[in-house]
């Protein structure tokens, strides 16, 4: 395979990934508590060159990007006031908790609301816990105290499913549960769309790469067949 097509298409996938992290970001610009990702490119290595006859080196040849690891921005963002009985934000470090069929999870995304059995619930219907791991139950006006929300010290924080994080609980945080708030998301629009517009004319370079490559290999063909003909 020549090395070049196989250059260009690993950066090929590279921005892949970069576009559908960068689009997923997109698509959470205003949903509450949202952490933004980076993806990290590394190269593969490079090839040493060398001369077949003497064996002097004659230079190096890179062997293309590769996605090294995805990155969550986990910085605290600011809060914005709903006066909402049931939405919640933590001012500061921390997580809220909820019990999933997987398990517990934890969130930044305080938007909650009542399950049909009275319980303090988030969008996807999963309860939210208290410090001490037990679930909430909204009181007959729709009201819940803010101090009997959890707030979790997370170790080891680890994206994983819808607006959802894993890792080691450690005790409680030292940010505080704020009623009638909601955390903003942690994406700037404009910069994400400036970062995709980037990776897409990457994307298009490495593409249009490939076909010059491709054409020079069918020209190269073509022009060997011929010299076979002539003969």
């Amino acid at each position: 395979m020549d090395s070049g097509l196989y250059i260009a298409a690993q950066g090929m996938l590279a921005e892949q990934v970069r576009q559908d992290q960068l689009s997923n970001d997109l698509a959470n610009a205003s949903t509450p508590g949202y952490k933004s990702d980076t993806a990290t490119q590394q190269s593969f290595g490079s090839l040493l060159l060398q001369n077949t006859s003497t064996g002097q080196t004659v230079g190096s040849l890179s062997t293309g990007t590769r996605i090294d690891k995805v990155t969550t921005d986990l910085s605290p963002t600011s809060l914005r006031q709903t006066d909402q009985p049931l939405d919640f934000a933590i001012a500061g470090d921390g997580f809220f908790g909820v019990r999933t069929t997987a398990g517990v999870r934890y969130t930044r995304d305080g938007q909650f609301t009542t399950s049909a059995a009275g319980y303090l619930v988030d969008a996807q219907g999963n309860q939210v816990l208290g410090q001490g791991g037990g679930p909430i139950r909204v009181s007959a006006k729709g009201t819940v105290s803010q101090n009997a929300l959890g707030v979790f010290k997370l170790n080891g924080a680890t994206k994983q499913g819808y607006n959802l994080f894993t890792g080691a609980a450690a005790g409680r945080a030292s940010g505080v549960a704020k009623q009638g708030e909601l955390e903003e998301s942690g994406v700037d629009p404009i910069h994400t769309m400036v970062d995709m517009m980037g990776s897409l004319r990457a994307y298009e370079s490495s593409q249009k790469a490939i076909q010059s490559i491709d054409e020079t290999l069918q020209k190269a063909a073509n022009s060997v067949g011929a010299i076979g003909a002539g003969a």
